[in-house]
């Protein structure tokens, strides 16, 4: 693979430069998404539906230990982007160093802490009656992968950050095909249930740390860190904490959206309700892939020329990004509009022979997925300005307004309507809460996005 310097981010085309990014980005986060798919569908046909509830009730916990990898890699990202774009490469290491300190110092606490409390935590995230221990299962194991996973998160944005996509794709495609195999391997052929499908995701989460340590160590990384790089710098460290505390917010308020629906669902439905609700996360997950692939391209090209003061290209990388990501969306939503009960589908199996209550759940999901498919994802069309805008904010290291655009979504406005529209409406007033709050989010980042546009000089 040919050497790519960070500088190309500063010269290339917008339009040409911004597909270089985001086609491997959409590429990675494909195959990342196929593998949470696809392992969801195996669960699904090989263990049954209580299975997929009970991982859905585990993935807020886990992931937001490992989003704090991400917090600290997309933080430090930040400041790395610009730093070379300003030709400062002595920062953009020392920011890297404190950025691995960071990511094991702060991980390996908190899964010390998921460990102890985790008899209280899963039936929090409503992990209740048969969904318990299965859900434990899982969690045990995952957990102990975590730590890697947050390490492979917060290198990814680096590598990003250095302006080269391609390795980051194959750093994200690496151990879902492996978790893939090996799901495959320890559920169908060893029969290993629950245990098999936990210990294939902590082997994937293992196979990516060690690709991306790889890449650090070869010649292709321009960030060659050395020991004192490890030591903490307070300026450096309160720069990645206010960019990174956007991240974390946002899975911080992603994880408690988990366990107020997987709650408010159970008390709902049950079971098949929480098995509905874990499809369409799925798809939440999947379908939009595209659109987080233009973001993730869209973040190191907006850093990078704004430490450069190229503001005329921050402004159309703005632009292009939100066109390329409105397109890709709209076609999402016309796949997703036509084909939602073949999608559910996809998930269960038609066996016989599964205990009745797996029987029961699987017919209940196959009837009322579709529809609440439909209306979840009826605003996606416009989703595109919404994130570009918050991501914009952040790549150029503006902390409060990335924050407060972050939150917007999930924490002002849907975290409310799922709490009000269902005493009225029951299961139908959740599933409207997700277009109405991304109409609401859109309109504010819309107006804050066009001031700051308009602020660029």
């Amino acid at each position: 693979m040919a050497k790519v310097s960070s500088d190309e981010l500063g010269a290339e085309p917008i339009g040409k430069l911004l597909v270089k990014q985001a086609v491997p980005a959409s590429i990675g986060i494909l195959v990342m998404s196929l593998n949470i798919l696809v392992d969801t569908i195996f669960v699904g046909n090989w263990i049954g539906s209580i299975a997929i509830a009970a991982i859905n009730v585990v993935l807020p916990v886990s992931f937001f230990i490992a989003a704090l990898g991400m917090a600290i890699g997309i933080g430090g990202s930040s400041i790395i982007s610009r730093a070379l774009g300003a030709d400062n490469k002595q920062k953009a290491l020392k920011t890297f160093g404190n950025q691995i300190s960071l990511t094991l110092l702060v991980t390996i606490s908190m899964v010390a802490l998921g460990m102890y409390f985790v008899d209280d935590l899963i039936p929090a995230f409503g992990g209740k009656g048969a969904i318990f221990e299965p859900a434990k299962v899982y969690y045990v194991i995952v957990l102990y992968g975590v730590p890697f996973l947050a390490l492979c998160m917060m290198g990814n944005t680096v590598i990003r950050a250095e302006g080269k996509p391609k390795f980051a794709m194959i750093a994200m495609i690496i151990p879902s095909v492996g978790n893939l195999v090996l799901d495959y391997i320890f559920i169908f052929v060893f029969d290993w249930g629950m245990h098999g499908a936990a210990w294939a995701t902590t082997a994937g989460y293992l196979l990516c740390f060690g690709y991306i340590l790889y890449f650090f160590l070869s010649k292709n990384s321009e960030l060659k860190i050395n020991f004192r790089c490890f030591v903490f710098d307070s300026n450096i460290l309160k720069e990645i904490g206010s960019l990174g505390f956007v991240t974390l917010a946002r899975q911080a308020v992603t994880s408690v959206t988990y366990l107020l629906l997987n709650n408010i669902l159970f008390n709902l439905g049950g079971e098949p309700l929480v098995a509905v609700y874990a499809i369409i996360g799925r798809m939440l997950m999947f379908a939009l892939f595209p659109v987080f692939g233009v973001t993730q391209g869209f973040l190191p090209i907006a850093g990078f020329n704004y430490g450069a003061a190229k503001y005329a290209r921050v402004k159309e990388s703005i632009y292009t990004a939100i066109k390329y990501a409105a397109l890709v969306a709209t076609l999402v939503f016309v796949v997703l509009m036509v084909f939602p009960a073949e999608i559910a589908d996809l998930f269960l199996s038609d066996r016989t022979d599964l205990p009745a209550k797996d029987m029961e759940t699987n017919a209940y999901v196959l009837k009322h997925a579709p529809l609440a498919m439909r209306l979840v994802f009826l605003a996606t069309p416009i989703i595109a300005l919404q994130l570009i805008g918050a991501a914009y904010f952040q790549a150029v290291g503006k902390a409060v307004p990335a924050l407060l655009l972050t939150l917007t979504r999930q924490g002002f406005f849907f975290i409310p309507l799922i709490l009000i529209l269902p005493g009225f409406f029951s299961e139908m007033g959740v599933w409207w809460s997700f277009p109405i709050a991304d109409v609401l989010a859109t309109l504010v980042t819309g107006w804050y996005l066009r001031k700051e546009i308009r602020s660029l000089n």
